[in-house]
């Protein structure tokens, strides 16, 4: 596939008659020129009308509309996707705040909870535990002769807030690079997407007959860490250039496997880095609405899994960078809450797990607060002690952040900034409806999945997710919030500045790049992020900033000067359009 969107380059392709139609590299379906069909061999294959781009894309989404149920029309998609890149990417381009819900979060989630069920086709790479000795081998057979970019790959232990999902896992690697693709420019034949199959402790997948991987209970300890380390040393190995995406991975090895390959390989982490990344974008916006500074915030975070320790520790780097406070002064500008309510000292080495040593709270800031039967003080007690300027939640609790608690913050400060991040969206904290209502429509609002319309205390209308057929007229105090403003172009950036490691502060610089972007820096009574419909063109300028930031630090494997890195990084993207085909028997396949 050509990196420029330009329909007249020229690829010389090796496929011929059926082996063409069934690539969904190469297949144009009835696309293909009446001299493609003569040279390829189509021309009694196809019917006789050639249709263009667009009018495919308006016959598949036709289709697509005839799906009522998100479930199905995931699936038709999914569909497409095996059949067509350019079709499924160019249709989900054109209606990308329709569709990208369907092709990710919430819909994903109950693709994947069924994938045994729906399963189909295989759609990436299959590393299973009992094979571990044929992992070179296997993994050669999908990659050899290719120029890869991007690995994704999950474990499947915490799938978007649906738990242990065990070969289901490959879903959420297969619908990460498509982000990567249609958000950043990812060239999807330069990416794999890869299930490590090491278990699974999901009962209901373990009796279930029809379950497609591996079916014994999780591997731990010091056998998980040397198949995934004979995973990484493979990545490192053979594309020693490449980004390595881990997704979903549970709280015990999320944070662990990324400290431990950092400094060794570019890999990255959505869920400790990436989260972490767009909410202090996010909050870097609301700061400037407020007209104050991250050092200045009181962070309350419900919430202390991998995802809320990776917004923890990115808002605390963001402070140290930022605002030049030192690393024990910036952890004291938290407080984080678990299961078992406040993490502060008395909790014992049992209760604290790693990870959170440097946000314990000391127990004299405590005496006398109300605690419950078990002698553990609770998200409200916290609110009304703490007077928190910022509430996040990372939960997955759904109606965690209930009217006394949204109350309680309100009185403590003139605009409360409430983050309910948890996904997918029936596990939210609190509803966007139910925030501006109970803050008096004062809030600073950003949610981790899509909501429909909401009515604002003075009567308008607030959509805190707009579709491709009604757009919002009012963009205040609220934006859809979600990291796929910002890893795409965090990724692409790394892969294209082909650094060996993706250091916090490339991390930063492309998060500063998309907080400089939000609307609500011009009007305050604004969007804190960029609209989702921007986030191709978001993405592109934090993959420059990250770029820009490898070369200054001395970290790019390129010899680009700065002053070319926005010409090169667009030059580099993948466009889905269809390029000319001249048949070779020595081109591509």
């Amino acid at each position: 596939m050509t990196n420029i969107a330009d329909a007249k380059i020229i690829h010389r392709v090796a496929l011929r008659g059926e082996a063409i139609l069934t690539s969904p590299r190469w297949n144009k379906g009835t696309a293909f020129t009446i001299d493609e069909r003569k040279a390829f061999g189509l021309t009694g294959r196809l019917p006789f009308r050639v249709n263009t781009l667009d009018e495919q894309c308006d016959r598949a989404y036709d289709q697509l509309e005839a799906r009522k149920e998100p479930l199905r029309k995931n699936t038709f998609l999914q569909s497409v996707k095996d059949q067509n890149w350019v079709l499924y990417y160019a249709l989900i381009s054109r209606h990308l705040k329709e569709l990208t819900p369907i092709i990710y979060t919430p819909t994903e989630a109950e693709a994947i909870s069924n994938y045994s069920h729906l399963f189909r086709r295989s759609e990436g790479l299959y590393l299973t535990f009992p094979t571990a000795d044929a992992m070179e081998e296997d993994f050669l057979e999908q990659t050899r002769g290719r120029q890869i970019d991007l690995i994704v790959c999950s474990d499947a232990e915490q799938i978007l807030g649906i738990g242990d999902q065990g070969v289901g896992g490959i879903g959420i690697s297969a619908a990460k690079s498509v982000i990567y693709t249609l958000l950043a420019g990812v060239d999807p034949s330069k990416a794999l997407s890869v299930t490590l199959d090491v278990g699974t402790d999901n009962e209901n997948l373990l009796n279930d007959s029809l379950y497609v991987g591996w079916p014994h209970k999780r591997v731990r300890g010091q056998e998980y860490d040397d198949f995934v380390d004979r995973f990484v040393q493979l990545v490192r190995k053979h594309h020693p250039h490449s980004l390595l995406h881990f997704e979903d991975f549970g709280v015990t090895n999320a944070k662990r496997l990324l400290d431990k390959y950092r400094d060794k390989h570019a890999v990255f982490n959505d869920d400790v880095q990436g989260t972490g990344a767009v909410t202090l974008a996010c909050i870097m916006s609301a700061v400037g609405v407020t007209k104050s500074k991250l050092a200045d915030q009181r962070f309350v975070v419900f919430g202390a899994g991998s995802a809320g320790l990776g917004i923890v520790r990115q808002l605390r780097d963001g402070i140290v960078t930022i605002d030049g406070l030192d690393e024990a002064e910036a952890n004291k500008r938290f407080y984080l809450l678990d299961r078992f309510g406040l993490i502060k000292e008395s909790l014992g080495a049992e209760k604290i797990r790693d990870g959170v040593q440097d946000f314990v709270r000391p127990d004299a800031e405590w005496e006398g607060a109300s605690a419950n039967d078990k002698g553990e003080i609770e998200l409200l007690e916290v609110v009304k002690k703490v007077k928190p300027t910022v509430l996040i939640g990372c939960s997955t609790k759904a109606g965690a952040f209930t009217e006394e608690v949204v109350r309680a913050m309100a009185k403590g400060c003139e605009r409360p900034i409430i983050l309910p991040l948890s996904n997918p969206s029936k596990l939210h904290e609190v509803t966007p409806e139910d925030a501006m209502a109970w803050t008096d429509g004062k809030a600073l609002l950003a949610t981790g999945s899509p909501f429909p319309p909401c009515k604002l205390p003075n009567g308008k209308e607030y959509m805190a997710y707009v579709d491709h057929q009604r757009r919002s007229t009012l963009h205040q105090n609220l934006c859809a919030y979600t990291d796929a403003l910002i890893y795409p172009g965090l990724g692409f950036g790394a892969m294209l500045s082909k650094a060996r490691e993706l250091t916090d502060t490339m991390i930063i610089a492309g998060t500063r790049r998309l907080a400089s972007l939000a609307p609500a820096l011009k009007n305050p009574d604004d969007a804190l992020l960029p609209d989702f419909e921007e986030a191709p063109e978001v993405n592109y300028e934090v993959a420059v900033a990250v770029v820009e930031q490898a070369i200054d630090e001395g970290g790019a494997g390129v010899d680009w000067k700065k002053d070319e890195v926005r010409e090169k990084v667009r030059e580099a993207q993948w466009k889905p359009v269809y390029g000319t085909y001249v048949y070779d028997p020595k081109g591509q396949t």
